[in-house]
Protein backbone atom coordinates (compact mmCIF):
# COMPACT_ATOMS: atom_id res chain seq x y z
CA UNK A 1 0.00 0.00 0.00
CA UNK A 2 1.25 3.47 -0.81
CA UNK A 3 0.10 6.53 1.10
CA UNK A 4 -0.72 9.88 -0.46
CA UNK A 5 1.62 12.75 0.20
CA UNK A 6 -0.75 14.06 2.89
CA UNK A 7 -2.58 11.11 4.47
CA UNK A 8 -5.47 11.09 6.94
CA UNK A 9 -5.35 9.17 10.24
CA UNK A 10 -8.20 8.22 12.56
CA UNK A 11 -7.49 7.36 16.19
CA UNK A 12 -9.76 4.74 17.78
CA UNK A 13 -10.07 4.22 21.53
CA UNK A 14 -10.01 0.45 21.19
CA UNK A 15 -11.12 -0.56 24.68
CA UNK A 16 -13.98 1.95 24.76
CA UNK A 17 -15.18 0.81 21.34
CA UNK A 18 -15.10 -2.85 22.35
CA UNK A 19 -16.99 -2.06 25.57
CA UNK A 20 -19.75 -0.51 23.48
CA UNK A 21 -19.76 -3.53 21.16
CA UNK A 22 -19.89 -5.86 24.18
CA UNK A 23 -23.07 -4.20 25.42
CA UNK A 24 -24.68 -4.67 22.01
CA UNK A 25 -23.56 -8.29 21.67
CA UNK A 26 -24.29 -9.33 25.26
CA UNK A 27 -20.80 -10.81 25.62
CA UNK A 28 -17.18 -9.68 25.69
CA UNK A 29 -16.23 -8.34 22.26
CA UNK A 30 -12.76 -8.74 20.74
CA UNK A 31 -11.03 -7.22 17.74
CA UNK A 32 -12.71 -9.89 15.61
CA UNK A 33 -16.10 -8.35 16.43
CA UNK A 34 -15.30 -4.96 14.88
CA UNK A 35 -17.81 -4.86 12.00
CA UNK A 36 -16.61 -4.85 8.42
CA UNK A 37 -19.22 -2.17 7.78
CA UNK A 38 -17.39 0.18 10.15
CA UNK A 39 -14.08 -0.45 8.39
CA UNK A 40 -15.83 0.17 5.07
CA UNK A 41 -17.06 3.48 6.44
CA UNK A 42 -13.54 4.56 7.41
CA UNK A 43 -12.30 3.67 3.94
CA UNK A 44 -15.15 5.57 2.29
CA UNK A 45 -14.33 8.63 4.37
CA UNK A 46 -10.80 8.63 2.98
CA UNK A 47 -8.75 7.43 5.94
CA UNK A 48 -5.35 6.00 5.08
CA UNK A 49 -4.45 5.03 8.64
CA UNK A 50 -6.31 3.84 11.72
CA UNK A 51 -4.50 4.04 15.04
CA UNK A 52 -5.88 1.50 17.50
CA UNK A 53 -5.05 2.92 20.93
CA UNK A 54 -4.21 0.63 23.87
CA UNK A 55 -4.15 -2.89 22.48
CA UNK A 56 -1.17 -4.21 24.49
CA UNK A 57 -1.14 -6.41 27.58
CA UNK A 58 -1.39 -4.64 30.93
CA UNK A 59 -1.33 -6.06 34.45
CA UNK A 60 -3.07 -6.05 37.83
CA UNK A 61 -0.37 -4.03 39.62
CA UNK A 62 -0.88 -0.95 37.45
CA UNK A 63 -4.63 -1.49 37.45
CA UNK A 64 -4.62 -1.39 41.24
CA UNK A 65 -2.87 2.00 41.16
CA UNK A 66 -5.40 3.36 38.67
CA UNK A 67 -8.31 2.23 40.82
CA UNK A 68 -6.99 3.51 44.15
CA UNK A 69 -5.15 6.75 43.44
CA UNK A 70 -7.57 9.41 44.77
CA UNK A 71 -6.85 12.23 42.30
CA UNK A 72 -7.17 9.89 39.33
CA UNK A 73 -10.34 8.39 40.73
CA UNK A 74 -11.89 11.84 41.09
CA UNK A 75 -11.09 12.58 37.45
CA UNK A 76 -12.70 9.32 36.36
CA UNK A 77 -15.82 10.09 38.40
CA UNK A 78 -16.18 13.45 36.67
CA UNK A 79 -16.21 11.57 33.37
CA UNK A 80 -18.41 8.71 34.58
CA UNK A 81 -20.61 9.66 37.57
CA UNK A 82 -21.70 6.01 37.79
CA UNK A 83 -18.07 4.80 37.79
CA UNK A 84 -17.26 1.26 38.93
CA UNK A 85 -13.96 -0.59 39.18
CA UNK A 86 -14.88 -2.51 36.04
CA UNK A 87 -14.60 0.77 34.12
CA UNK A 88 -10.91 1.11 35.10
CA UNK A 89 -8.75 -1.56 33.47
CA UNK A 90 -5.68 0.63 34.06
CA UNK A 91 -3.67 2.81 31.71
CA UNK A 92 -3.04 1.42 28.27
CA UNK A 93 0.43 2.96 28.59
CA UNK A 94 1.39 0.85 31.63
CA UNK A 95 2.37 -2.05 29.39
CA UNK A 96 3.53 -5.41 30.74
CA UNK A 97 4.11 -7.02 27.35
CA UNK A 98 3.96 -6.09 23.67
CA UNK A 99 1.47 -8.82 22.93
CA UNK A 100 -2.16 -8.01 22.22
CA UNK A 101 -4.22 -8.07 25.41
CA UNK A 102 -5.92 -11.41 25.94
CA UNK A 103 -9.25 -9.63 26.49
CA UNK A 104 -9.00 -8.17 22.96
CA UNK A 105 -8.43 -11.52 21.32
CA UNK A 106 -4.64 -11.74 21.35
CA UNK A 107 -2.14 -11.41 18.52
CA UNK A 108 -4.17 -13.61 16.16
CA UNK A 109 -7.19 -11.29 16.34
CA UNK A 110 -4.98 -8.30 15.60
CA UNK A 111 -3.50 -10.07 12.57
CA UNK A 112 -6.98 -10.73 11.23
CA UNK A 113 -7.97 -7.10 11.81
CA UNK A 114 -4.87 -5.91 10.02
CA UNK A 115 -5.71 -8.11 7.05
CA UNK A 116 -9.24 -6.69 6.92
CA UNK A 117 -7.84 -3.17 6.98
CA UNK A 118 -5.37 -3.98 4.22
CA UNK A 119 -8.18 -5.24 2.01
CA UNK A 120 -9.64 -1.72 2.24
CA UNK A 121 -6.37 0.09 1.62
CA UNK A 122 -6.01 1.18 5.27
CA UNK A 123 -2.78 0.90 7.25
CA UNK A 124 -2.62 -0.03 10.95
CA UNK A 125 -0.88 2.10 13.57
CA UNK A 126 -0.26 0.97 17.16
CA UNK A 127 1.34 2.38 20.32
CA UNK A 128 4.98 2.17 21.32
CA UNK A 129 5.77 3.49 24.80
CA UNK A 130 9.56 3.79 24.87
CA UNK A 131 10.11 5.68 28.13
CA UNK A 132 8.74 3.18 30.64
CA UNK A 133 7.07 -0.15 31.32
CA UNK A 134 4.12 -0.92 33.55
CA UNK A 135 4.39 -2.17 37.11
CA UNK A 136 4.63 -5.95 37.02
CA UNK A 137 6.58 -6.14 33.77
CA UNK A 138 8.61 -9.39 33.67
CA UNK A 139 11.86 -7.46 33.18
CA UNK A 140 11.66 -6.22 36.78
CA UNK A 141 12.49 -9.73 37.98
CA UNK A 142 14.43 -10.95 34.95
CA UNK A 143 16.39 -7.80 33.97
CA UNK A 144 16.22 -5.17 36.73
CA UNK A 145 19.34 -3.53 35.26
CA UNK A 146 17.16 -2.18 32.43
CA UNK A 147 15.41 0.24 34.80
CA UNK A 148 16.54 3.40 36.58
CA UNK A 149 17.51 2.46 40.13
CA UNK A 150 17.20 4.71 43.15
CA UNK A 151 18.40 4.71 46.74
CA UNK A 152 16.67 4.89 50.08
CA UNK A 153 17.64 8.57 50.13
CA UNK A 154 15.97 9.10 46.72
CA UNK A 155 12.80 7.45 48.00
CA UNK A 156 12.79 9.57 51.14
CA UNK A 157 13.54 12.78 49.24
CA UNK A 158 11.11 12.23 46.33
CA UNK A 159 8.56 9.53 47.15
CA UNK A 160 6.45 10.79 44.23
CA UNK A 161 9.22 9.62 41.86
CA UNK A 162 10.41 6.32 43.37
CA UNK A 163 8.98 3.11 44.76
CA UNK A 164 10.28 0.13 46.75
CA UNK A 165 9.57 -3.27 45.24
CA UNK A 166 9.85 -6.71 46.84
CA UNK A 167 11.51 -9.09 44.38
CA UNK A 168 12.35 -12.76 44.70
CA UNK A 169 15.95 -11.95 45.65
CA UNK A 170 15.26 -8.93 47.85
CA UNK A 171 14.15 -5.30 47.84
CA UNK A 172 14.81 -2.80 45.09
CA UNK A 173 14.14 0.94 44.76
CA UNK A 174 13.17 1.87 41.20
CA UNK A 175 12.09 5.14 39.61
CA UNK A 176 8.64 5.78 38.24
CA UNK A 177 8.46 6.76 34.59
CA UNK A 178 8.28 10.54 34.21
CA UNK A 179 9.29 13.62 32.28
CA UNK A 180 11.48 16.34 33.83
CA UNK A 181 8.62 18.73 34.57
CA UNK A 182 6.12 16.53 36.43
CA UNK A 183 5.93 13.93 39.15
CA UNK A 184 6.33 10.31 38.16
CA UNK A 185 3.57 8.09 36.80
CA UNK A 186 3.13 5.65 39.72
CA UNK A 187 1.78 2.81 37.56
CA UNK A 188 5.03 2.68 35.53
CA UNK A 189 8.77 2.12 35.94
CA UNK A 190 11.43 4.18 34.16
CA UNK A 191 13.66 2.48 31.61
CA UNK A 192 17.36 3.34 31.78
CA UNK A 193 18.54 4.46 28.34
CA UNK A 194 22.08 5.01 29.61
CA UNK A 195 22.35 1.21 29.69
CA UNK A 196 23.21 -0.33 26.27
CA UNK A 197 21.27 -3.49 27.09
CA UNK A 198 18.09 -1.45 27.61
CA UNK A 199 18.42 0.18 24.22
CA UNK A 200 19.06 -3.16 22.52
CA UNK A 201 16.08 -4.75 24.27
CA UNK A 202 13.76 -1.91 23.28
CA UNK A 203 14.88 -2.09 19.67
CA UNK A 204 14.00 -5.76 19.84
CA UNK A 205 10.53 -4.93 21.19
CA UNK A 206 10.04 -2.30 18.52
CA UNK A 207 11.07 -4.69 15.76
CA UNK A 208 8.59 -7.28 17.02
CA UNK A 209 5.81 -4.68 17.06
CA UNK A 210 6.72 -3.70 13.48
CA UNK A 211 5.85 -7.22 12.39
CA UNK A 212 2.27 -6.67 13.58
CA UNK A 213 1.43 -3.26 12.10
CA UNK A 214 2.45 -0.64 9.54
CA UNK A 215 3.48 2.13 11.91
CA UNK A 216 3.77 3.20 15.53
CA UNK A 217 2.89 6.32 17.46
CA UNK A 218 5.74 6.74 19.94
CA UNK A 219 4.58 8.08 23.29
CA UNK A 220 6.55 11.10 24.62
CA UNK A 221 9.33 10.34 22.16
CA UNK A 222 11.46 13.33 23.15
CA UNK A 223 12.11 11.89 26.63
CA UNK A 224 14.74 9.59 25.10
CA UNK A 225 16.79 12.41 23.58
CA UNK A 226 20.19 12.41 25.33
CA UNK A 227 19.95 15.95 26.72
CA UNK A 228 16.40 15.42 27.97
CA UNK A 229 17.24 12.07 29.55
CA UNK A 230 20.31 13.49 31.26
CA UNK A 231 18.38 16.51 32.52
CA UNK A 232 15.77 14.18 34.01
CA UNK A 233 17.99 11.45 35.46
CA UNK A 234 21.48 12.96 35.73
CA UNK A 235 23.13 10.34 33.58
CA UNK A 236 24.26 10.49 29.92
CA UNK A 237 22.56 8.31 27.34
CA UNK A 238 23.58 7.66 23.74
CA UNK A 239 21.23 8.44 20.85
CA UNK A 240 18.43 5.91 20.52
CA UNK A 241 16.07 6.94 17.74
CA UNK A 242 18.42 7.01 14.72
CA UNK A 243 19.62 3.50 15.50
CA UNK A 244 16.13 2.21 16.34
CA UNK A 245 14.36 3.59 13.28
CA UNK A 246 17.11 2.42 10.92
CA UNK A 247 17.16 -1.02 12.52
CA UNK A 248 13.42 -1.51 12.16
CA UNK A 249 13.39 -0.29 8.57
CA UNK A 250 16.19 -2.69 7.67
CA UNK A 251 13.69 -5.47 8.38
CA UNK A 252 10.46 -3.63 7.52
CA UNK A 253 11.18 -1.04 4.80
CA UNK A 254 8.70 1.80 4.76
CA UNK A 255 7.64 1.32 8.37
CA UNK A 256 6.16 4.58 9.70
CA UNK A 257 7.17 6.36 12.90
CA UNK A 258 5.03 9.13 14.42
CA UNK A 259 6.30 10.98 17.49
CA UNK A 260 4.35 12.56 20.27
CA UNK A 261 6.75 15.44 20.89
CA UNK A 262 6.69 18.86 22.53
CA UNK A 263 9.13 21.63 23.59
CA UNK A 264 9.96 22.63 19.97
CA UNK A 265 11.81 19.36 19.38
CA UNK A 266 9.75 18.35 16.35
CA UNK A 267 12.49 19.01 13.78
CA UNK A 268 15.06 17.22 15.96
CA UNK A 269 13.02 14.02 15.92
CA UNK A 270 12.27 14.32 12.21
CA UNK A 271 16.04 14.36 11.69
CA UNK A 272 16.39 11.23 13.82
CA UNK A 273 14.11 9.09 11.69
CA UNK A 274 10.51 10.08 12.38
CA UNK A 275 8.11 10.38 9.47
CA UNK A 276 5.68 12.55 11.44
CA UNK A 277 5.82 14.62 14.61
CA UNK A 278 2.96 16.16 16.58
CA UNK A 279 2.25 19.81 15.79
CA UNK A 280 1.13 20.93 19.24
CA UNK A 281 2.35 24.46 18.55
CA UNK A 282 -0.28 25.04 15.85
CA UNK A 283 -2.97 23.64 18.15
CA UNK A 284 -1.92 26.06 20.91
CA UNK A 285 -1.92 29.04 18.55
CA UNK A 286 -5.38 28.17 17.31
CA UNK A 287 -6.62 27.95 20.89
CA UNK A 288 -5.17 31.41 21.54
CA UNK A 289 -7.02 32.75 18.47
CA UNK A 290 -4.24 34.97 17.16
CA UNK A 291 -4.48 34.90 13.34
CA UNK A 292 -1.03 36.39 12.72
CA UNK A 293 0.67 33.77 14.88
CA UNK A 294 -1.32 31.05 13.12
CA UNK A 295 -0.41 32.42 9.70
CA UNK A 296 3.27 32.78 10.61
CA UNK A 297 3.29 29.16 11.75
CA UNK A 298 2.75 28.16 8.12
CA UNK A 299 5.83 30.03 6.92
CA UNK A 300 8.08 27.11 7.87
CA UNK A 301 9.66 25.07 5.08
CA UNK A 302 7.40 22.59 3.33
CA UNK A 303 9.87 19.75 3.99
CA UNK A 304 9.24 20.31 7.70
CA UNK A 305 5.51 21.05 7.53
CA UNK A 306 4.72 18.04 5.39
CA UNK A 307 5.94 15.82 8.24
CA UNK A 308 3.79 17.39 10.96
CA UNK A 309 0.79 15.54 12.39
CA UNK A 310 -1.93 18.16 12.75
CA UNK A 311 -4.87 17.70 15.09
CA UNK A 312 -7.63 19.45 17.03
CA UNK A 313 -7.96 16.75 19.65
CA UNK A 314 -6.52 13.40 20.72
CA UNK A 315 -6.71 11.25 23.82
CA UNK A 316 -4.40 13.63 25.73
CA UNK A 317 -6.15 16.89 24.83
CA UNK A 318 -9.60 18.21 25.76
CA UNK A 319 -12.30 17.60 23.21
CA UNK A 320 -12.34 20.09 20.33
CA UNK A 321 -16.06 20.78 20.80
CA UNK A 322 -15.39 21.65 24.46
CA UNK A 323 -12.34 23.77 23.62
CA UNK A 324 -13.44 25.74 20.57
CA UNK A 325 -16.85 27.45 20.52
CA UNK A 326 -19.13 26.96 17.50
CA UNK A 327 -17.71 28.85 14.56
CA UNK A 328 -14.21 28.89 16.01
CA UNK A 329 -14.22 25.08 15.95
CA UNK A 330 -14.98 24.92 12.24
CA UNK A 331 -12.51 27.69 11.37
CA UNK A 332 -9.74 26.00 13.36
CA UNK A 333 -10.51 22.66 11.70
CA UNK A 334 -10.24 24.14 8.20
CA UNK A 335 -6.87 25.73 9.06
CA UNK A 336 -5.60 22.53 10.67
CA UNK A 337 -6.69 19.96 8.13
CA UNK A 338 -6.41 21.91 4.87
CA UNK A 339 -2.78 22.76 5.53
CA UNK A 340 0.04 20.35 4.61
CA UNK A 341 0.91 17.40 6.84
CA UNK A 342 -0.77 14.30 8.21
CA UNK A 343 -4.44 14.95 9.10
CA UNK A 344 -5.05 13.42 12.53
CA UNK A 345 -8.64 12.91 13.75
CA UNK A 346 -9.89 11.37 16.99
CA UNK A 347 -12.85 9.09 17.68
CA UNK A 348 -15.80 11.18 18.85
CA UNK A 349 -14.56 14.36 17.17
CA UNK A 350 -17.05 14.12 14.31
CA UNK A 351 -19.92 13.65 16.76
CA UNK A 352 -18.94 16.72 18.79
CA UNK A 353 -18.25 14.78 21.98
CA UNK A 354 -17.43 16.97 24.98
CA UNK A 355 -15.96 14.51 27.48
CA UNK A 356 -12.33 13.50 27.18
CA UNK A 357 -11.84 9.81 28.02
CA UNK A 358 -8.80 8.97 30.14
CA UNK A 359 -6.59 6.14 28.80
CA UNK A 360 -7.23 4.44 32.17
CA UNK A 361 -10.93 3.93 31.31
CA UNK A 362 -12.70 1.48 29.03
CA UNK A 363 -16.11 3.19 28.95
CA UNK A 364 -17.36 6.52 27.66
CA UNK A 365 -20.37 8.45 28.94
CA UNK A 366 -23.47 8.64 26.77
CA UNK A 367 -23.50 11.96 24.93
CA UNK A 368 -25.83 13.35 22.28
CA UNK A 369 -24.49 13.76 18.77
CA UNK A 370 -23.84 17.34 17.69
CA UNK A 371 -25.50 17.20 14.27
CA UNK A 372 -24.15 20.52 12.88
CA UNK A 373 -20.59 19.53 13.78
CA UNK A 374 -21.10 16.15 12.13
CA UNK A 375 -22.40 17.74 8.95
CA UNK A 376 -19.46 20.13 8.87
CA UNK A 377 -16.93 17.32 9.19
CA UNK A 378 -18.62 15.34 6.42
CA UNK A 379 -18.13 18.33 4.11
CA UNK A 380 -14.54 18.76 5.28
CA UNK A 381 -13.73 15.08 4.69
CA UNK A 382 -15.12 15.45 1.17
CA UNK A 383 -12.65 18.28 0.59
CA UNK A 384 -9.79 16.18 1.98
CA UNK A 385 -10.47 13.57 -0.70
CA UNK A 386 -9.71 16.13 -3.43
CA UNK A 387 -6.55 15.04 -5.33
CA UNK A 388 -5.05 18.51 -5.00
CA UNK A 389 -5.26 18.31 -1.18
CA UNK A 390 -4.01 14.72 -0.89
CA UNK A 391 -1.10 14.87 -3.32
CA UNK A 392 -0.82 18.39 -4.69
CA UNK A 393 1.44 21.37 -4.20
CA UNK A 394 0.59 23.73 -1.34
CA UNK A 395 1.47 27.35 -0.71
CA UNK A 396 0.61 30.00 1.84
CA UNK A 397 -1.18 32.97 0.28
CA UNK A 398 -0.61 36.57 1.22
CA UNK A 399 -3.48 38.93 2.01
CA UNK A 400 -3.42 42.64 1.20
CA UNK A 401 -5.70 45.42 2.47
CA UNK A 402 -8.92 45.70 0.50
CA UNK A 403 -8.57 49.50 0.76
CA UNK A 404 -6.13 51.92 2.33
CA UNK A 405 -7.48 51.85 5.91
CA UNK A 406 -8.59 48.22 5.86
CA UNK A 407 -6.84 46.66 8.88
CA UNK A 408 -8.90 43.47 8.98
CA UNK A 409 -6.90 41.92 6.12
CA UNK A 410 -4.48 40.73 8.79
CA UNK A 411 -7.13 38.37 10.21
CA UNK A 412 -7.06 35.94 7.29
CA UNK A 413 -5.28 32.62 6.92
CA UNK A 414 -5.28 31.43 3.30
CA UNK A 415 -3.74 28.62 1.25
CA UNK A 416 -3.67 27.43 -2.35
CA UNK A 417 -3.50 23.83 -3.54
CA UNK A 418 -2.74 22.66 -7.08
CA UNK A 419 -2.73 19.11 -8.41
CA UNK A 420 -0.55 17.73 -11.19
CA UNK A 421 -3.68 17.75 -13.37
CA UNK A 422 -4.11 21.48 -12.82
CA UNK A 423 -6.97 21.33 -10.31
CA UNK A 424 -6.85 24.31 -7.94
CA UNK A 425 -8.31 24.88 -4.51
CA UNK A 426 -8.24 28.16 -2.56
CA UNK A 427 -8.71 27.98 1.20
CA UNK A 428 -9.58 31.15 3.09
CA UNK A 429 -10.46 31.60 6.77
CA UNK A 430 -11.39 34.79 8.58
CA UNK A 431 -9.87 33.74 11.90
CA UNK A 432 -11.42 36.57 13.90
CA UNK A 433 -14.56 37.43 15.84
CA UNK A 434 -15.54 40.25 13.47
CA UNK A 435 -16.26 40.73 9.78
CA UNK A 436 -13.06 41.10 7.73
CA UNK A 437 -12.04 41.98 4.20
CA UNK A 438 -8.91 41.50 2.14
CA UNK A 439 -7.46 41.11 -1.31
CA UNK A 440 -6.11 37.59 -1.62
CA UNK A 441 -2.99 37.48 -3.80
CA UNK A 442 -3.09 34.58 -6.25
CA UNK A 443 0.36 33.65 -7.60
CA UNK A 444 -1.24 31.21 -10.04
CA UNK A 445 -0.22 30.93 -13.67
CA UNK A 446 -2.56 30.93 -16.64
CA UNK A 447 -5.58 32.78 -15.24
CA UNK A 448 -5.67 35.07 -18.30
CA UNK A 449 -8.50 37.23 -19.58
CA UNK A 450 -11.27 34.74 -19.04
CA UNK A 451 -13.96 34.11 -16.43
CA UNK A 452 -13.28 31.74 -13.55
CA UNK A 453 -15.84 30.05 -11.36
CA UNK A 454 -15.20 29.75 -7.62
CA UNK A 455 -17.36 27.12 -5.92
CA UNK A 456 -17.13 26.76 -2.15
CA UNK A 457 -17.03 23.09 -1.13
CA UNK A 458 -17.97 24.02 2.45
CA UNK A 459 -21.18 25.85 1.51
CA UNK A 460 -23.40 26.48 -1.51
CA UNK A 461 -21.63 29.70 -2.56
CA UNK A 462 -20.68 30.03 -6.25
CA UNK A 463 -19.41 33.14 -8.02
CA UNK A 464 -17.43 34.16 -11.10
CA UNK A 465 -14.39 36.46 -11.42
CA UNK A 466 -12.25 37.63 -14.33
CA UNK A 467 -8.77 36.13 -14.55
CA UNK A 468 -6.96 39.39 -15.31
CA UNK A 469 -8.60 41.03 -12.30
CA UNK A 470 -7.63 38.13 -10.07
CA UNK A 471 -4.00 38.38 -11.12
CA UNK A 472 -3.80 42.17 -11.01
CA UNK A 473 -5.82 42.94 -7.88
CA UNK A 474 -6.27 39.63 -6.09
CA UNK A 475 -9.50 37.98 -4.99
CA UNK A 476 -11.66 40.30 -2.93
CA UNK A 477 -13.03 38.58 0.16
CA UNK A 478 -15.58 39.89 2.64
CA UNK A 479 -16.16 37.21 5.26
CA UNK A 480 -18.18 36.92 8.45
CA UNK A 481 -16.59 36.13 11.83
CA UNK A 482 -14.86 32.71 11.75
CA UNK A 483 -16.12 32.06 8.21
CA UNK A 484 -14.13 29.50 6.24
CA UNK A 485 -14.27 28.59 2.56
CA UNK A 486 -12.62 26.09 0.22
CA UNK A 487 -13.05 27.33 -3.33
CA UNK A 488 -12.55 25.08 -6.31
CA UNK A 489 -11.20 27.35 -9.06
CA UNK A 490 -12.20 26.29 -12.56
CA UNK A 491 -12.74 28.00 -15.94
CA UNK A 492 -16.32 29.20 -16.16
CA UNK A 493 -18.21 27.46 -18.96
CA UNK A 494 -20.89 29.44 -20.83
CA UNK A 495 -24.38 28.21 -19.98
Amino acid sequence: MTSPRYPALYQVNTRVWLTELSRKLGRRATLDDIPDAELDRYAARGFDWIWFLSVWQTGPEAQRVSRTRPEWRHEFERTLPDLTDADIPGSGFAITGYTVHRDLGGDAALARLRARLKQRGIKLMLDFVPNHMGLGHPWVEQHPERFVHGTDDDLARAPQNYTRLMLSDGELVLAYGRDPYFDGWPDTLQLDYSHPATQAAMIGELTRIAGQCDGVRCDMAMLLLPDVFERTWGRPAPLFWPTATASVRSTYPGFCFMAEVYWDLEWTLQQQGFDYTYDKRLYDRLRERHPQAVRDHFRAGIDYQSRLARFLENHDEPRAAATFPPGVHEAAAVVTYLGPGLRFFHQGQFEGRLQRISPHLNRAPDEPVNTPIGEFYERLLDVLREPSVRDGEWQLLECAPAWETNWTYDCFVAFAWESTDGDRLLVAVNFADHQSQCRLRLPLAGLGDRPWQLRDLLSTDVFTRNGDELQACGLFLDMQPWQAAAYVLRPDSPS
